[in-house]
């Protein structure tokens, strides 16, 4: 096992490197620049020698090269830039919206698994039954049904229906105001539940179909074991590895924030600072917090794998190696 995991960090170095490539020659990609960014229609007005000094100060005027090596040089010093805009080290502008996207993630994940643990067990156990085609049907819905139409749709419903509006003015934080928090968070979290309990449904029908088809099942039952206990025992657990793999590649889509869903709802996460930081030209900010997206990804597939082994014993990374 520490052999794999020291593999695993081993190859999480190029991964980064590649990574840090794209996002630094993508943002630059994009037409414009910080400086028009920053001062809006106020750029027009620069003369040569002022819009030069600003290149200098915001250090435009190097090569891209030289810029790339700066800053992965401040990255190996735990140092991941100054952001122009908000005016502070990027590492604290993230640290700073972080704990919105970890709520949004942890309340969003708790509806979906147990959402759609519950359901996709039910469907296969009840096979063809009633319940089976509702949550058949509500999968194909929740998977087809686009997440910002759903937002859009929950706050014109709570607004001409109810005359109520989601409660989006400035955010709470939970050790502050847990309920006005609360009221903040669940419809983003409901509405980026739909999809991901359906996903999870569907995988975790899919698997424990085939789960019962096999040997040992009928061998259980066999030896007059309640069906329950089946069930639990040995139907749904061995089931769970792809159910696991989902849940680890959709917590890891959440912790990079979920861009559209922070929009709408107006929430201050990060999903919502990187998309503000590209259209402002913030070179250091959407490298930092997409290199810290990166390795959320990374750690998250790595504690899955690891999970993969208590969950299922027969799983034995020694032998791989």
């Amino acid at each position: 096992m520490f052999r794999y995991l020291t593999q695993r960090l081993i190859a999480f170095v190029p991964t980064v490197i590649g990574i840090s490539l794209l996002v630094f020659i993508a943002i630059r990609l994009v037409p414009g620049d910080a400086i028009t960014a920053t001062l809006g229609t106020e750029a027009g007005m620069l003369t040569e020698a002022q819009r030069e000094s600003l290149r200098e100060y915001f250090s435009l005027d190097r090569p891209a090269a030289e810029q790339y090596i700066v800053w992965v040089g401040g990255l190996l010093q735990g140092d991941f830039g100054f952001s122009t805009r908000h005016g502070a080290p990027v590492l604290e502008v993230i640290v700073q919206r972080l704990p919105v996207t970890i709520q949004l993630a942890v309340m969003t994940t708790i509806i979906s698994v147990t959402l759609g643990l519950t359901m996709g067990t039910l469907s296969a156990v009840y096979y063809n039954s009633a319940i089976d085609l509702f949550s058949r049907l509500f999968t194909l819905i929740g998977m087809a049904m686009p997440n910002f139409w759903l937002a859009t749709l929950i706050i014109f419903v709570l607004s001409v229906f109810f005359g109520i509006l989601p409660n989006s003015g400035d955010y709470a934080e939970l050790t502050e105001d847990p309920l006005r928090n609360l009221s903040q968070l669940i419809f983003p979290a409901l509405t980026l539940g739909v999809s991901f309990s359906a996903s999870v449904m569907r995988t975790t029908r899919s698997a424990i179909l085939e789960v019962l088809g096999q040997d040992y099942i009928r061998t259980a039952r066999g030896k007059g074991l309640h069906e329950r206990t089946v069930i639990t025992r040995h139907v749904v657990r061995n089931a769970l590895i792809p159910v696991v793999t989902l849940i680890g590649i959709e917590m890891g889509y959440l912790l990079g924030g979920a861009v559209i869903i922070e929009e709408i709802f107006a929430l201050p996460g990060l999903g919502r600072l990187v998309l503000n930081a590209i259209s402002q030209r913030d070179y250091a900010l959407v490298q930092g917090a997409t290199l810290f997206i990166a390795f959320n990804f990374v750690l998250i597939n790595l504690a899955v794998d690891v999970l993969y082994a208590f969950i299922d014993p027969r799983i034995s990374y020694a032998s791989k190696h």
